[in-house]
């Protein structure tokens, strides 16, 4: 008997090939559904981008790790061949979303390791710096570069390339500052709101094609996201999950489901947030 492709414990719509019923609440034993598929996750070193990299592995799925740390990237790439067994590729490598020159060469470079066609691509990089009224100019050249820029040139060269066969799926990881302002937030707010507006822009300019484009908009999840907002510091990062059990591997899962949706089926956004999570700042904690 195979794995279960999710966690059996989750209470989450399940994620099959072909749904029994609509909410499934016991995951179902499945052979992997994504067989020599190729998935591309920005941001995959850690956090969401790798819990997502290791649900497409064990889907079946070749996966191509991007992120600017090797040796976490390496521990991502065993994680993945782990899941996936000798079916799929593993590909890591060392790419700073925010080296303008990098992505230009990112497409050759991948077709000389072996990969000529680009089935999906979850833009997962990005972060927040910072929780003062409008921050520093360098703090917010780094978010609107790290969250939005970055995400629209590698949206661009990757939808060139599945324009070519007609077929793709680009997947933007958004959030719920996308979706509402915050005290504590201006700028980040700002630019997710902005990945909001490209994304649903970007998916009417496709529409035509068969090139999907969705959005997974995410609220509290817990990951180096916090300790990388308030610079470092653990402690203060920790208390931002005190009291209730924000997401975690939950929202991998919500963007693989989207990727095993059938052709004719487009999930344009998935707004996700921990049960205990009504806003940015309305949070039952015990």
């Amino acid at each position: 008997m195979s794995k279960p492709l999710f966690n059996t414990t989750s209470l989450s719509v399940g994620y099959t090939a072909r749904l029994v019923g609509y909410p499934l609440i016991a995951y179902q034993y499945l052979e992997p559904c994504l067989l020599a598929s190729l998935a591309v996750i920005t941001g995959a070193s850690g956090g969401i981008g790798e819990a997502t990299a290791i649900l497409f592995a064990r889907a079946g799925c070749n996966v191509i790790l991007l992120a600017r740390r090797q040796e976490a990237l390496d521990e991502v790439a065993k994680k993945c061949r782990e899941e996936g067994g000798d079916n799929i590729k593993v590909l890591a490598k060392t790419l700073d979303v925010n080296d303008r020159d990098a992505v230009e060469r990112l497409i050759h470079e991948l077709k000389e390791n072996g990969f000529d066609t680009f089935d999906i691509l979850v833009n997962n990089a990005g972060g927040a710096v910072g929780k003062e009224q409008v921050g520093g100019l360098s703090d917010i050249d780094y978010m609107i570069s790290t969250n939005l820029v970055s995400l629209m040139q590698i949206s661009q060269v990757f939808v060139n390339e599945m324009k070519k066969a007609d077929i793709g799926h680009i997947i933007n990881i958004g959030s719920l500052a996308g979706r509402e302002a915050y005290v504590g937030g201006s700028v980040y707010c700002a630019v997710k709101h902005a990945v909001k507006a490209f994304t649903t822009s970007l998916m009417k300019e496709l529409v035509a094609t068969g090139i999907k484009v969705s959005e997974v908009a995410p609220g509290f999840v817990e990951t180096n996201f916090s300790v990388t907002r308030f610079r470092g510091d653990a402690d203060a990062a920790a208390k931002v999950y005190e009291g209730f059990t924000p997401c975690d591997e939950d929202i991998a899962e919500e963007i693989v489901w989207c990727a095993l949706r059938p052709p004719h089926v487009q999930i344009a956004e998935l707004y996700v947030l921990p049960s205990a999570q009504a806003s940015a700042t309305i949070i039952a904690r015990k």
